[in-house]
């Protein structure tokens, strides 16, 4: 699956959606292999926010300028509050102002919600023009711009109105790791320990060896991460484009995460760290089905404060909770089926009793909010 597109190396996802390359490299912004053989265009949109944009923005319009006769930019508002029609919306009147065709190609540069909205975006314009990925946040290079979910947020559910839609390409500039905050850092390596549970056991060891290398942001340990949480993704989604049955895996840790980040508005707590605290939950569920020993959750549990990770939930109270859980989009006639560990490196989805799910939440929450 690994290869190289030009000198860079790179994974290959292969979808009924499409076929293309996940380029990770140190510097690839300025390789000009990282760009070659892009769709053709007049135009370029170049998409992001308020406080990526100045960072990398100038680089990526200079490497996109002998390729495209225009390379515009918009920043959108910053934040997780902001994923919303109103802001998609600013897309499209940028899109509809510079009288951009159905040829041009959308460059997403940021996190997950620039990513996540971009594509979205590309999927509705003129019913679908091509995108490319150009994540600029841990999170989002090992998770969010690979496998071509874009979506925004409802009041009543994270991600509920959104498009399967495949980039063209991910490119992924470990440099821009640089300037991110410990906090959104820390934020990202919750997703890359979630590929290890999930699908490779001997990657989560890897991960509890190397945590101390990752925090402190080594090269190496960050490039042999990243490729390998994309190689893992790369395979899962090849073979569920559309989540309708192994896909399902990569939401680890999701069900419960998602109603924190719903519960207490948008934006309060970050996605990553929503999603450790629901893996930790999750692996207490798995242990209480009688499918991992208690041991297994011990060990999620001192991985993820290792790492910086909250372990417990705030207290957003167990029925509003369950209530919201029941909007996941992996939710069947209101049953919620949540994914646990079988063993280490293997999940499956299933349902639990409400009962056990309701002892989980108040095991692992603070004292309800009044």
């Amino acid at each position: 699956m690994t290869r190289t597109t030009g000198s860079l190396p790179s994974i290959r996802v292969r979808t009924p959606g499409g076929e293309y390359d996940i380029v990770i490299a140190r510097g690839a912004f300025g390789d000009p292999d990282a760009w070659g053989g892009l769709p053709k265009a007049s135009q370029a949109v170049i998409v992001s926010n308020t406080r990526v944009a100045p960072l990398y923005a100038a680089a990526l319009q200079q490497a996109l300028a002998p390729h495209y006769r225009q390379v515009s930019l918009l920043a959108l508002p910053d934040g997780e509050a902001y994923k919303t029609w109103e802001t998609l919306n600013l897309v499209f009147d940028h899109l509809l102002g510079s009288g951009c065709d159905r040829k041009t190609v959308l460059f997403a540069l940021g996190g997950g919600v620039v990513g996540d909205m971009t594509g979205f975006a590309a999927a509705c314009y003129m019913r679908g023009v091509p995108f490319v990925q150009v994540p600029t946040t841990l999170l989002a290079q090992v998770d969010s711009s690979v496998g071509g979910k874009t979506a925004i947020n409802h009041a009543l559910g994270k991600n509920m109105i959104g498009a399967f839609y495949q980039p063209v390409r991910v490119v992924c500039d470990l440099a821009t790791l640089d300037t991110l905050p410990p906090r959104e850092f820390a934020a990202g390596l919750a997703e890359v320990i979630k590929y290890g549970p999930i699908a490779d056991a001997a990657f989560l060891d890897w991960i509890e060896d190397e945590l101390e290398a990752l925090i402190a942001r080594e090269p190496a340990a960050l490039s042999y991460a990243i490729g390998r949480s994309c190689e893992i993704k790369a395979w899962v989604v090849g073979q569920d484009e559309r989540e309708s049955g192994l896909r399902a895996i990569l939401n680890f840790g999701h069900t419960f995460g998602h109603a924190i980040e719903a519960g207490l508005g948008y934006g309060q707590w970050l996605h990553g760290e929503a999603v450790a605290c629901g893996m930790l939950m999750a692996s207490d569920l798995s242990a209480c089905l009688g499918l991992v020993p208690e041991a297994f959750v011990a060990r999620m549990r001192a991985l993820l404060q290792r790492a910086g990770l909250p372990t417990r939930a705030p207290g957003i109270g167990v029925e509003r909770f369950v209530e919201l859980m029941r909007i996941d989009k992996k939710a069947e006639a209101g049953e919620i089926r949540f994914v646990v560990i079988e063993t280490p490196g293997r999940a499956i989805v299933r349902p639990a009793p409400d009962a056990l799910v309701r002892e989980v939440i108040r095991r692992h929450s603070e004292a309800e909010l009044p």
